[in-house]
């Protein structure tokens, strides 16, 4: 990794606080709202059960192959997302930040969403969707904030937490928030200072978008292992 990219993620790290000030929306409660846009359906996009219900019937009940077409259609759309909303390059970053981090917020959910309605779990049980949105943190950064003791446990253990723990609400998705702020900057930064030509940003974009998308699929797929549907 150059120095350039180096500097420049360290700098998305110090904008993403400043991103939440220039978008107040940017906060845990937008994190929140784009889960439960991805559960209930939002536009034209059905809710999570529903479009996993629908995979399944289209691989004829293989939960498997279910589970990696939505993978793969998601993984689509995150990177189209990423284009659309990074073609500005480093001059719109401060207005496409909060859009960006709504639109991934929402497929990444979605996605996690329908794997585990797919494994057996109750997506309208509060603690399964404290699971989802930690899902969405990625394998490392969960070890890392159970580590400082921001997190209690694994999204399968809060998945499965025999109660569920309100205060954890707003910290699980205060963490979403400032983590994909923080990337989302920084990806953003590390494109326009290495290029210096703002329609590579879109390219780069939907590049690192889809494959923070894919990355996370494959975690949820491993973290929500099979339980009987209730």
């Amino acid at each position: 990794m150059s120095r350039r990219t180096n500097y420049a993620k360290a700098i998305g790290g110090a904008l993403a606080p400043k991103a939440i000030e220039l978008a107040p929306g940017a906060t845990a409660s937008v994190i929140q709202a784009a889960l439960h846009r991805a559960i209930v359906g939002v536009g034209p996009l059905p809710g999570a059960a529903e479009s996993a219900e629908r995979q399944l019937v289209r691989n004829d009940g293989d939960v498997n192959r279910a589970i990696s077409d939505l993978i793969r259609i998601h993984v689509a759309m995150a990177g189209t997302a990423g284009f659309a909303t990074n073609i500005g390059g480093l001059v719109t970053v401060a207005v496409t930040l909060p859009a960006n981090l709504t639109g991934l917020a929402v497929i990444e959910s979605r996605l996690v969403a329908c794997i585990a309605h797919l494994r057996g779990y109750d997506i309208n049980d509060p603690r399964v969707r404290n699971a989802i949105l930690m899902a969405e943190l990625g394998d490392e950064r969960v070890r890392k904030q159970i580590k400082a003791k921001k997190l209690p446990g694994t999204p399968m253990a809060v998945a499965t937490a025999p109660a569920y723990d309100p205060n954890l609400d707003r910290v699980v998705a205060a963490e979403v928030a400032a983590e994909m702020l923080t990337a989302i900057a920084g990806k953003r930064l590390a494109t326009t200072i290495g290029k210096h030509v703002p329609i590579i940003g879109g390219a780069v974009g939907a590049s690192t978008d889809g494959w923070e998308t894919y990355q996370i699929g494959r975690y949820a797929r491993r973290e929500f292992l099979p339980r009987p549907k209730a």
